[in-house]
This record gives C-alpha cells, structure tokens and sequence, in this order.
C-alpha cells in the first residue's frame, strides 16, 4: 500500500489494484505546484469526494474527465455533476460500499456542511459530507473527511476496526488536534496516524506536534509530506 499527500486533504491511495484519488484540489491548492499536477493523478483509477467545498472537490470532475474515469461520492453531488455534464459519476450514501480494483470503499459519516461554489457565486446545498473506510491489502483506512468528533466513531471503530487513520485536524473548520488525538485514544486502535486539513492556510494548525502529544505509545504518527509516498 502506499499512501501520497497532495497537499491539504487531497491524497493518491494507491491499494489493490485500485489508485484512489481522494479530494484532488490542485488549482490554487498553494502546498501543491500545478506543474505536478501528471505526477499525482498518473494511473489513476477512481476519484472519491467526501463532500463539495472548493478546497476537496474544485478539480475533480475536470480530472476525472482528463483522465477517463469517475467520480464516486454522495449521492447529491453525482447527481449535480451528472446533470451539469461534467463527469461521470456514481452516487452512493452512508452504509454503502464499492468494490473499487479489489479494495472496500464504505461511506460513513462524519460532521461538516458541504455546498458547492455555483455561478454567480452562490451556494448550492450538496448533501451532507462523508468520510471513507477503506479496505485492502490486511489493512482498513479510517479517512476521516472534514469532521469534528462524533459520537459515530465509537461503532465505526469497533465495526471496521481501522488500524491507519488519516485525520482532518488543522482546526478552525474540523477539529483540531487535541480533539483528534482524544477521539483516536478513547474509540481507535490505530497503529498510523496521518495528519490533513492543516499547514494549508495561516490559520491552521502549522504542525501536528499536539497530535503526537495526545497520542499513547504505539501509535506513530507521519506527518506527510507532499508528493513523497507513505509505504505500510
């Protein structure tokens, strides 16, 4: 398995014979140069939106259609995107999962608004947002999606029992990372933590030292750094 950050909380999932792209904001994400852009979506062969702010889903559709595949989200979204001709789509809701090239995509929920930037610059409610469990390989990825804690993810922990998570947890829009390491040592066994949703903008969180801090031994955490794959 080899995990990629692409600055944000867009990463490249690369597990089974599936090369998942997860949230892809590139144009204006300012952690990613554009110019890199072929480098994080080669091969790739599904793209998963946890819900529609500009800062997870501005690029998906233009890189779904760029690259011959779909778009796999909340129902609402794929409809929208449908609708509109910007890509091929398949909508699926909360409990549900996909077999995408061999790995286990279950949506779950987490706790966010999600609209999408309309013309005009109005917003357009786009369901609720989501975040992923992801299975394959011996190993199930908890990718939290925007979120602040839930009670949620004490029955998701014990019913998927993920032993990677990938957190948003810069703060100010999610929870940050005190709340995180909390959530992850009162309901999670994780043996990796990958922190997201931070360093983007001044007013996240700029490092995950608090999440280390909040974390038992075993657990280790890896800060990741953009276009460098994570192998487990």
């Amino acid at each position: 398995m080899q995990i990629t950050w692409l600055g944000h909380s867009g990463f490249r999932i690369e597990i089974e014979a599936a090369v998942l792209l997860v949230d892809p904001w590139i144009t204006g994400n300012p952690m990613l140069p554009a110019e890199r852009e072929d480098q994080a979506v080669k091969g790739v062969t599904h793209v998963l939106l946890t819900h529609a702010h500009g800062d997870h889903a501005a690029d998906a559709a233009r890189l779904a259609k760029k690259l011959g595949i779909k778009v796999h989200c909340i129902h609402e979204i794929a409809e929208w995107m449908s609708a509109e001709g910007l890509a091929e789509t398949v909508g699926f809701g909360k409990g549900g999962t996909l077999t995408l090239g061999g790995a286990k995509v279950t949506m779950v929920n987490a706790s966010h608004s999600s609209s999408i930037d309309y013309r005009g610059g109005a917003l357009l409610p786009a369901g609720s947002a989501a975040g992923f469990m992801i299975a394959g390989e011996g190993h199930t990825i908890y990718l939290s999606g925007d979120t602040d804690i839930m009670a949620d993810m004490a029955w998701m922990a014990e019913f998927h029992q993920p032993d990677i998570g990938i957190l948003s947890c810069g703060g100010h829009y999610t929870m940050d990372m005190e709340r995180a390491a909390w959530a992850a040592r009162k309901w999670f066994n994780f043996r990796w933590v990958i922190p997201c949703h931070y360093k983007t903008f001044p007013i996240l969180a700029q490092d995950a030292s608090v999440l280390k801090a909040g974390l038992p031994p075993g657990i280790e955490v890896i800060e990741p750094e953009v276009l460098e794959p994570i192998r487990i």
